[in-house]
């Protein structure tokens, strides 16, 4: 049987779905930043690294495009060792960790159904090496402003404080999915709050722990519109 090509020439890899959709969604994302303000209020330095510490940067699922321009605007990311984010072991999960890597971002893949005890260790090594982790303790599949446990285990497992950081958007579209992703609009405003850091001590009792919880998840849902 005959065969189209060059005998002997090396077969180029496949280029993935996931792979095209996120150099597509940057692409665009990129030039959709270039047009939108954004207002920050930094609260606790880490914009100008200010603590040397890592830590756990912690905001909603439907935030996530106004951190990342936060991010890629005011981020100290070579003097930090970095930031990775916790994404979802599923397809979508692949295009965000494709996503991110294109603003300069690592992922770690794995959720609380998924690969989560394995996610959870790899998170405490990249910390331990000093590297920051930015966690939605809400997604990858909700509810909607619900603060899973994930971030106070990773807190009591390193010893990093938890930073919390919210945003809100003057003009966007809000997507009808579980979290109602928030999308801005071309030309408007993003204002961005980094909270103070928490920490959370090891050794807590449930009743501790559950309340350390709750109070997380309060502060971030107080600055949700």
């Amino acid at each position: 049987m005959r065969t189209s090509g060059v005998s002997g020439s090396p077969a180029r890899p496949a280029v993935s779905r996931e792979r095209v959709l996120a150099a597509v969604g940057s692409t665009i994302l990129k030039a959709l930043f270039l047009t939108v303000r954004l207002r920050l209020d930094d609260r606790c330095g880490l914009g100008h690294n200010a603590f040397p510490e890592p830590c756990l940067i912690t905001f909603w699922h439907n935030r996530i495009l106004g951190i990342t321009l936060a991010f890629q605007r005011r981020y100290p990311g070579r003097e930090r060792g970095g930031v990775s984010v916790l994404t979802s072991p599923s397809r979508d999960g692949e295009i965000l960790a494709q996503l991110v890597g294109a603003f300069g971002m690592g992922s770690v893949r794995g959720s609380s159904s998924r690969r989560g005890s394995q996610a959870l260790r790899e998170m405490v090594r990249r910390v331990q090496s000093g590297g920051d982790m930015a966690i939605t303790p809400d997604g990858p599949r909700g509810p909607r402003y619900r603060l899973g446990p994930g971030v106070i285990l990773l807190a009591q497992a390193t010893g990093a404080p938890i930073v919390p950081v919210h945003a809100k958007f003057s003009r966007c579209i809000r997507m009808k999915t579980w979290d109602g992703f928030i999308i801005p609009l071309p030309f408007s405003t993003i204002s961005v709050t980094i909270g103070e850091r928490l920490t959370i001590p090891g050794g807590l009792s449930d009743e501790d722990f559950e309340r350390a919880r709750k109070n997380l998840e309060d502060q971030l849902k107080n600055e949700a519109d």
